[in-house]
């Protein structure tokens, strides 16, 4: 049977939900936005029968199976409360919520309501990040030490380039941290174990009135024993530095993009792409709807294909199909965990960079 989905939000939805959904296999019978005429139009623009702004009108449609949030951060508790109380299927975008209490109540009611229910950590099944975790799972560079991620772009670093309003809002869940280290913390969890504790600091480099950070550097240790670094900025001038590495006992394994590789002792080489993690290349959407620069986060389109990824997953999931563990998809219970470690990072950053212990911020 075909999934009928609704997407709500017509910016990163319409961009990306709707496209991976149907690529699926769903049926995306409607989009759901707070402006009548954008939401008509986008919902034109991208062939979906019903553009409402009634979260509960599009429940009530007949063929409703499951329900894509892709909406600001403080706005996801609502909305999701709502679509499981309606006994409705559920991915939810990340950061998936304010704080990890928030969180946890999003879990409980899903929970309670049976529905399937997963987070949008869709580079799980990006293939560099997918292939390095299973290499330091099956044991290809020993036991893990030492592990660094490092990001900087300039995307925020002209202050003309458009925000909306939430995404510089620190009490709207907005800023670079939930942005980009939510997908980091993930990573972090699902290859090398839970957190431990952190230390942080949240800073502001570009030039801009904000009261959400664009900027993160985070030292963190796991249970697992790994010593680790996280920094990223979006804030700063200049050619964009990538750097995803894991040092252990046997060899270090690192990523680039898509492209994974090993050095030990026998020296340095290229591992090959498994024929169950590769994915088609990027799709970018229609460039005329990239108009702010939080737009231009989805201008190459990379998110697409792991996207339609997780969605295949997730209609398995709701038929009752086995899925593979690995990647193992993320559920509202990583969503809670993933809460944890940012309230622990954002508490570290408030108590100049003290040390904070995840779970018991």
């Amino acid at each position: 049977m075909t999934v009928g989905a609704v997407v709500v939000g017509t910016g990163f939805g319409c961009l990306t939900h709707v496209r991976a959904m149907r690529a699926a296999g769903f049926d995306v019978i409607a989009v759901v936005g707070r402006d009548p005429e954008k939401t008509a139009a986008r919902a034109e623009r991208f062939g979906v029968p019903n553009g409402l702004t009634s979260l509960a009108d599009a429940l009530a449609l007949p063929g409703v199976d499951a329900v894509a949030v892709a909406t600001p951060p403080h706005t996801h508790a609502p909305i999701v409360l709502e679509i499981v109380e309606a006994g409705k299927h559920v991915v939810c975008e990340k950061p998936f919520a304010r704080d990890a209490n928030e969180a946890a109540r999003m879990l409980a009611a899903a929970d309670v309501a049976g529905v399937v229910h997963l987070l949008g950590t869709e580079f799980r099944w990006a293939t560099g990040q997918a292939l390095a975790s299973r290499l330091i799972h099956e044991g290809a560079i020993g036991e893990p030490r030492l592990a660094t991620f490092i990001l900087h772009v300039p995307l925020l670093a002209d202050p003309r380039g458009e925000l909306p309003s939430w995404w510089a809002d620190a009490g709207e869940g907005g800023g670079w941290l939930g942005a980009q280290a939510a997908h980091v913390v993930d990573q972090v969890r699902t290859t090398l174990g839970e957190f431990q504790g952190v230390s942080a600091s949240l800073p502001l480099v570009a030039d801009r009135a904000m009261t959400a950070e664009d900027t993160y550097t985070v030292h963190f240790r796991t249970t697992t024993g790994i010593d680790g670094v996280m920094q990223s900025t979006a804030g700063a001038y200049g050619p964009p530095l990538f750097v995803t590495r894991v040092a252990g006992t046997g060899g270090t394994v690192w990523v680039d993009f898509d492209t994974v590789s090993i050095a030990d002792a026998d020296g340095q080489r290229q591992v090959p792409v498994p024929d169950d993690l590769a994915l088609p290349p990027p799709d970018p959407p229609p460039a005329d709807l990239l108009v702010t620069a939080y737009d231009q986060l989805h201008a190459f389109g990379i998110d697409l294909p792991p996207y339609t990824r997780l969605y295949e997953t997730f209609g398995d999931l709701i038929a009752g199909r086995p899925v593979p563990d690995d990647p193992r998809p993320a559920t509202f219970a990583d969503g809670v965990a993933d809460m944890k470690v940012l309230d622990a990072i954002r508490q570290s950053a408030a108590a100049d960079q003290a040390w904070v212990p995840v779970g018991q911020s």
